[in-house]
């Protein structure tokens, strides 16, 4: 990316005044090395944000930042409904609220070990994962609705999970004022069979190690120490979510003129806030929001009745789920005054600092856990929400590494059964349906996600505190 066209705020922070039709700044959080690798899509894309009606304080975007449908991946921006602001399909992304879990197990690498095969096979076994995969859950149309409206607090009403589970869950496990009437009776066909599915793409269920704690205080709270073993969910609201976007992104696009929007790029179609067309999206992305919650919630059920069968000792405690492509009203101060603004997060993870209300209790004083995911084969991380972020881009970090590459130059680039079969020496099982799935996901395909950690830490956005290593990795 030409640097030339950005203002050097700080040596993680990069701007772009307002020219043309932008409405507000452009703001990109990364490094220079980081900068420089970037698409110059994303200048593009960020500027085009920008020029949206009711956009507040800035276009920003991550330090994972690249390409993307409309929007960055990545891209953050947030939305006044009183002062014409407008929601995007495009904005959310595809993939509405796909986002992380991750849970503690209680169990060391000693427990680990010895049955380390075993643990894989028995997860890919009773996880569904790749492309259209269907599960034993058929829900009737009744219960679809419910499942909508519900979230995680109806999978836990079914019998999948804890009361417990829903208050480290953000939103306490549902999404309010969903709407599964707005939802298609086609996207509710594609999910009848795949609730409690991983799905394929960058989807994965892993088994982790605490490698490095960078801040001991946090790390407490979250209860983490070295050496423990956790899991990880990263999964969304599968054929449902995709569907519901696809239709919408037609529809605004086909009504933007009848509300006097002209876009800079078809693919930012978008709708104001009180129009029928932005409130039957927001009812349908919230019942969208609720089937992700509700799916990463029975994998939980799942994974724990495949641990009870080779490692009974094992809790499964959940740490925190946290959902990137979401568009949330949540309330935010801008210029000393406090709004109730319409967030756009994709592919970027909300990062809110210590006294929110929205916080766990035992999370209240040190801030919101930020669940950072690598790629098959490479770290991932745990960040704490900080005060910064709640300023510098309203409270939002990165979600991943970002990929580098297309998945079809990826394919083109690895062979699955080599990158399975080195991943093995270096120690690292891969479980897949799909080899071709396991090419397209190879970690040199992505972005270095300690680069892109390292950057929203120092930008302010969230601060470290767990380093995690994969042992097994069960991939879609």
């Amino acid at each position: 990316m030409d640097l030339s066209r950005f203002s050097k705020v700080s040596d993680y922070e990069w701007r772009v005044e307002p020219h043309g039709k932008m409405r507000v700044p452009a703001v990109i959080f990364a490094s220079e090395a980081l900068m420089r690798d970037m698409d110059e899509k994303v200048y593009e894309q960020v500027t085009n944000v920008a020029t949206l009606p009711g956009i507040v304080k800035a276009s920003y975007a991550m330090p994972d930042a690249h390409w993307g449908y409309g929007f960055p991946i990545g891209g953050v921006a947030a939305f006044d409904a009183d002062q014409g602001g407008v929601v995007s399909a495009g904005g959310v992304g595809f993939d509405i609220s796909c986002g992380v879990r991750t849970l503690h197990t209680g169990l060391t690498l000693d427990d680990i070990e010895p049955v380390k095969q075993r643990l894989a096979d028995t997860l890919f076994a009773r996880v569904p994962a790749g492309v259209g995969s269907t599960g034993s859950i058929h829900l009737s149309a009744q219960e679809m609705d419910a499942m909508l409206k519900g979230g995680a607090q109806w999978a836990v009403k079914q019998g999948y999970g804890e009361a417990a589970d829903l208050a480290h869950i953000e939103e306490n496990g549902c999404a309010a004022d969903a709407a599964p009437h707005e939802v298609s009776d086609f996207a509710k066909r594609r999910q009848r069979d795949e609730v409690g599915t991983l799905g394929s793409g960058n989807h994965y269920l892993e088994v982790q190690r605490v490698m490095e704690i960078f801040d001991a205080r946090i790390a407490q709270a979250y209860g983490l120490k070295v050496g423990d073993i956790l899991v990880s969910i990263h999964c969304g609201s599968r054929g449902l979510g995709h569907q519901i976007g696809t239709e919408f992104l037609k529809r605004m696009a086909l009504s933007a003129k009848d509300y006097g929007i002209q876009l800079p790029d078809r693919e930012l179609a978008c709708a104001p806030i009180h129009s029928d067309i932005g409130q039957q999206y927001l009812g349908a992305m919230r019942a969208a929001i609720n089937c992700a919650l509700a799916n990463r919630q029975v994998i939980t059920h799942l994974t724990r009745e495949a641990f009870a069968a080779v490692l009974p000792q094992a809790r499964l405690d959940l740490l925190y789920d946290v959902s990137h492509n979401t568009c949330k009203l949540e309330t935010h101060v801008v210029d000393g005054v406090q709004r109730r603004l319409f967030v756009h997060r994709k592919g970027a993870t909300r990062a809110f600092g210590p006294g929110r209300p929205d916080l766990p209790e035992q999370y209240f004083h040190v801030g919101q856990p930020v669940l950072i995911g690598g790629s098959m084969g490479t770290a991932s991380y745990i960040l704490a929400g900080c005060e910064e972020s709640e300023s510098h881009a309203f409270g939002s970090a990165c979600h991943g590494a970002g990929r580098a590459m297309s998945r079809t130059q990826a394919n083109k680039r690895w062979r699955g059964r080599e990158l399975v079969d080195d991943l093995a020496r270096h120690g690292v099982l891969i479980r897949s349906p799909s080899l071709r799935g396991v090419a397209e996901e190879a970690p040199g395909a992505y972005k270095d996600v300690s680069e892109v950690v390292d950057a929203a830490d120092h930008a302010g956005l969230a601060r470290k505190v767990a380093k995690l290593a994969p042992l097994l990795c069960i991939k879609g």
